[in-house]
């Protein structure tokens, strides 16, 4: 055995590293191959202690059946022989308390010997995972003066989690399209705008005067009674935009006011909401132009954003119009992220919400519910925080704004609720994502942020899509330093009847074409109508008969229905064979179906 490399080691104060930074990190199981892997084939962060630093050891888990999972001998053995084939020196160092091993590799090892060695572990049928023995650090709290307040990006109940995240990426390189009322000039995200275009081509509904120019400034939008329809009370300017584009990218770390959420990111201001809203012509040219297309009489985007935010609305399906702008766009690589709406109701009849090849976002308050003006549904894919300010102001969402309720006055802060804050948040990730992972596509985004989401820890009834974004776990899958970027989706659509307290029903789902076991992040989907939910034990059943329970029977949880996307650690289980979806209605008066139910590995 190799002398003690303790010294050589970089000691971190464990009372020092923050709770977020602990976050369990998993690999899903690694295909056998004929030969080793090349060093191309294994991402970046899965060789590396922290960005740009070589691992110095790996922590190798074996599957359940394997001598090394239980035996140091073997395991030493396996190091020794792993070592040699990719030409360097191994040690088994000692198990842990997980069961797994830990392995030092040496000294001054490159990214390159580093990741032979990985492409070894990861070629052997018999070993589970293997990750870096990575290097932790603490997370420094911004040092914005109303970061404290800031609840949504950090808070354990219904925040998104974002702190984790950003010792992987702040936003760097990418260009958000916050397409909204504009901007008004604000110090605290003056830094981050770059070029953006006023698109309303109204004079009357742009309210500055003119039609369509390269200013995408905002004069304002109040309006007075009756101005846009017969009985309409006056209201103040909004400043709507300016504030959704705080939540993207607020400048951080600057000793004042908020920070944002991909801080490292540009916003690209489009003006198309003005007095009284804005047409679909207009969003669906600044859609467009945003994403590097060609819009007559508009000079070329030199800023292409590869993320675009709609914090916007209006009644009725996605027209043709409008969905055909989302599909080029996406084509084109541009994420596109919009509002749910604040209407109550379900999503499907409001647009863009319900158009396809768009991240649709409902709104959750602090306690993890659906807020309560937050429109839901199926076409809704994940919840964000949005707040609620009727009864406390500070359980809204705190963002860039100004003091003046016609035009410009001062600059400042304050709460806002909507579906318009929670879009934000999921464009900010979404900015994150992109900056971690530049290959990423949109469709490759979407599918990691709802794998990778959290059951909401309150109730959402009408469905909230796959559950409550969480930006560490997502972005560290992204960038290969743990979780799970999206595989393959097996539905069941077959509805089943569930007794009113009698047996047990199962749903089954045959899973086939995959390799080796399960994930140990395997993703439950449940879509189950009941009137009653705290009456329901819910339990996923693997091939072999193992159970394992996704929800238990509660007196006290009287809300309706079960939308939720549960976690699992199936990572012993055989990926291929028949899983099931067993409910129960353990008490009388109530009854209902399980709609269909998906497994994602």
């Amino acid at each position: 055995m190799r002398t003690s490399t303790s010294l050589r080691r970089k000691l971190i104060s464990v009372a020092a590293v923050s709770a977020a930074l602990f976050t369990a990190a998993t690999t899903s199981v690694a295909v056998a191959q004929d030969s080793p892997t090349q060093e191309a084939a294994v991402p970046a962060a899965q060789a590396e202690a922290a960005p740009g630093t070589p691992a110095e050891r790996l922590i190798v888990g074996y599957k359940s059946g394997a001598a090394e999972a239980k035996s140091n001998k073997a395991a030493e053995a396996d190091a020794a022989a792993k070592g040699k084939e990719a030409g360097e020196d191994l040690d088994f160092q000692r198990r842990l308390g997980s069961g797994a091993a830990l392995v030092d590799l040496g000294e001054n090892l490159s990214r390159t010997d580093v990741s032979d060695v990985v492409a070894e572990y990861r070629a052997d049928p018999q070993v589970a995972y293997v990750v870096p023995d990575r290097l932790n650090k603490p997370l420094a709290t911004p040092n914005d003066t109303e970061y404290s307040k800031q609840w949504d990006l950090f808070e354990t109940t219904a925040g998104m989690n974002v702190p984790g995240a950003w010792d992987v990426a702040t936003g760097s390189g990418v260009t958000v399209a916050v397409i909204d009322t504009g901007y008004v000039t604000h110090s605290d995200l003056g830094a981050n705008i770059v070029a953006g275009y006023d698109f309303i081509s109204d004079a009357t509904v742009g309210n500055d005067g003119n039609g369509r120019d390269s200013n995408p400034a905002d004069p304002g939008d109040w309006t007075a009674a009756n101005e846009c329809a017969s009985g309409d009370p006056a209201y103040g300017s909004s400043w709507h935009g300016t504030h959704v584009a705080g939540t993207i990218a607020a400048v951080t770390n600057n000793g004042k006011g908020v920070a944002g959420i991909a801080y490292g990111a540009k916003v690209s201001p489009l003006r198309v909401l003005g007095k009284c809203g804005g047409y679909d012509s207009d969003i669906i040219d600044a859609i467009t132009w945003a994403s590097g297309g060609t819009v007559s009489g508009v000079p070329a985007n030199a800023n292409v954003a590869k993320v675009i935010n709609m914090s916007l609305g209006g009644g009725g399906a996605c027209s043709t119009a409008t969905q055909s702008a989302i599909n080029a766009a996406v084509n084109r690589g541009t994420t596109v992220v919009v509002a749910a709406g604040n209407s109550n109701a379900n999503a499907s009849g409001y647009s863009p919400a319900s158009c396809a090849n768009v991240i649709s976002v409902a709104a959750a308050d602090r306690q993890g519910n659906r807020s309560y003006y937050s429109n839901y549904g199926t076409v809704v894919d994940i919840a964000a925080p949005g707040g609620e300010t009727n009864s406390v102001a500070a359980n809204g969402i705190l963002s860039t704004l100004n003091s003046g309720a016609q035009g410009p006055s001062t600059e400042n802060y304050d709460y806002y609720q909507g579906t318009s804050m929670a879009a934000p948040h999921v464009a900010g990730l979404a900015a994150l994502m992109k900056s971690a992972n530049p290959a990423l596509t949109p469709a490759q985004i979407e599918s990691a942020i709802k794998t990778n989401s959290r059951a909401l820890p309150g109730t959402c009834s009408g469905g909230c899509g796959a559950g409550l974004a969480d930006a560490a776990k997502t972005v560290q899958a992204v960038s290969g330093s743990g979780g799970s970027t999206g595989g393959t989706t097996f539905t069941s659509t077959s509805a089943v009847s569930i007794p009113d307290n009698g047996s047990a029903i199962e749903s089954p789902i045959t899973v086939s074409g995959r390799s080796g076991n399960a994930p140990s992040a395997l993703q439950v989907g449940v879509d189950i109508t009941h009137t009653y939910r705290g009456d329901l034990v819910v339990d996923l059943v693997a091939p072999d008969g193992s159970t394992y329970r996704l929800k238990s029977a509660s007196s006290s949880d009287s809300a309706d229905n079960v939308i939720a996307t549960y976690t699992v650690n199936a990572s012993s289980e055989t990926a291929n064979g028949t899983w099931k979806l067993r409910v129960q209605d353990t008490a009388a008066q109530d009854t209902g179906r399980v709609n269909s139910w998906k497994l994602t590995f």
